[in-house]
């Protein structure tokens, strides 16, 4: 860490910013995705995360994250397009060693949506990843009763390292693809891999958004209810010729029952080998179905 020159003890420079320690992490992490740093004339500026006030309690720790240096917290009610009246709350450091610190770690001055990426040092990965989520993901139960964890990024950077993590932690396989109207990721894990994703992102105790630590054991603690079919960990379940046969000699209703799969999936691949048969010469026994 001697390229951080944050503030000096001893005549030795200490970085202000330590990413091995998982506060730390957090802390750049919820940054990089809820915080904005801001430049100015004669090395003024200031770094600022702003959050909904019922979100105080976990500002209100940051000022005792970083030894030697100061920051403030304060509120705010405004008038916005979504809200005749809004409290925010705002944590505040203007320290300039600080400054550069979140600079040289990666988070550029001004609108930073596309350029953020995971640290180029190392850092606490855990951390990291929860502050990420604090910052612009979800946790919790869709309507159906499936707990799920989502993220929403404009940086291919961060939704690779997503996709990278839920792979490292849970197995499942899933591919970072931009949203074409929003031009954006929006990635998302449900059921088993996100229970397991939630156990070692949200540890007991740990810093971070009391609403989401909450969703986040609540997700933890789900179990798959007795008879419901669980998806295959890394994708879509590839279709066998004796599935393929079943398919094509059984009513679909009994065909989804004997294959353990949706009746709707046995209707497309019904279809699917309907079709093949029909428009192009069989490589794989389609033929000898229909």
């Amino acid at each position: 860490m001697a390229f951080l020159v944050g503030r000096w003890t001893d005549n030795v420079a200490v970085a202000i910013i330590d990413l091995t320690r998982e506060d730390h992490s957090y802390f750049f992490g919820l940054f990089q995705t809820d915080g904005h740093l801001q430049g100015g004339t004669r090395q003024r500026g200031k770094a600022t995360i702003e959050l909904a006030v019922k979100d105080i309690d976990l500002l209100l720790q940051l000022p005792h994250l970083f030894d030697g240096v100061k920051s403030t917290v304060s509120t705010r009610t405004r008038t916005t397009n979504f809200a005749a009246t809004y409290t925010s709350a705002t944590w505040r450091m203007c320290n300039l060693a600080f400054r550069r610190e979140l600079e040289l770690s990666g988070v550029p001055v001004g609108r930073k949506s596309k350029e953020v990426s995971p640290p180029s040092r190392q850092f606490h990965q855990r951390g990291y990843f929860r502050g990420l989520l604090d910052g612009d993901g979800s946790v919790g139960f869709t309507r159906a009763g499936l707990p799920f964890i989502g993220f929403v990024t404009a940086s291919s950077s961060l939704a690779d390292y997503f996709c990278s993590t839920v792979k490292n932690i849970t197995g499942a396989e899933r591919t970072a693809k931009r949203n074409a109207r929003d031009d954006i990721f929006s990635l998302m894990v449900a059921s088993e891999p996100a229970s397991r994703l939630a156990e070692w992102a949200y540890p007991q105790g740990c810093l971070a958004l009391n609403r989401k630590s909450t969703a986040a054991a609540a997700v933890a603690a789900w179990v798959r209810p007795q008879g419901m079919r669980a998806r295959p960990v890394f994708g879509r379940q590839p279709w066998t010729l004796e599935e393929d046969t079943v398919v094509a000699s059984t009513k679909v209703k009994e065909a989804a029952m004997l294959l353990g799969r949706t009746e709707s999936a046995v209707n497309v691949r019904r279809w699917r080998l309907r079709n093949a048969a029909t428009s192009a010469p069989a490589t794989d026994g389609m033929e000898q179905l229909f």
